[in-house]
């Protein structure tokens, strides 16, 4: 079940994907550059915005579908106390995929996702596209093994260890 809650969440990254680059003239314009860092010669790029909101909208999606769905059985934290880990965990991973993402979608990256199989002409060879995709495979194990053990697992448990009232003996 977690594997389909991923991906359809993936489904849910990818359509973020693509309505903010088509908001954003194509993915031609990717690589534009929102800020520079100061003191650096770094820049926030709009690629990368798209990587953070994306993530942002998959998680809360994934969150949902997975709380009430993959481990909706058994007693439940209350939703704060699920939601916060479960996105402590994905922002770890996410953060780890902007570099991962960079690395398919930067001219300067050795691992640049290359011509002609991929280029910014047509959406379906977008190395924007593939690298957002590439990226969410790499990452989803982490966020897999992590949120079962810890998020869905370990906090839930400490929550009813917590809630459980102990029985007199009499």
């Amino acid at each position: 079940m977690f594997g389909i809650v991923g991906g359809s969440g993936m489904v849910v990254n990818m359509i973020v994907t693509v309505v903010m680059n088509k908001a954003n003239g194509g993915t031609q314009n990717a690589q534009d550059i929102l800020f520079p860092f100061p003191g650096t010669e770094f820049n926030f790029r709009f690629t990368t915005l798209v990587w953070i909101v994306a993530f942002l909208v998959a998680n809360l999606y994934n969150f949902l579908l997975n709380r009430h769905w993959t481990f909706g059985k058994g007693h439940k934290a209350p939703f704060w106390h699920e939601f916060w880990p479960f996105l402590l965990v994905g922002s770890v991973a996410a953060a780890a995929g902007i570099f991962i993402k960079l690395t398919f979608t930067n001219p300067t990256s050795p691992l640049y996702l290359p011509e002609p199989l991929w280029h910014e002409d047509a959406g379906i060879h977008s190395r924007e596209y593939w690298g957002q995709l590439f990226t969410i495979v790499i990452t989803m194990p982490i966020n897999f093994i992590v949120n079962k053990l810890w998020t869905f697992r370990a906090v839930r448990s400490r929550h009813h260890q917590r809630t459980v009232q102990p029985t007199s003996v009499t």
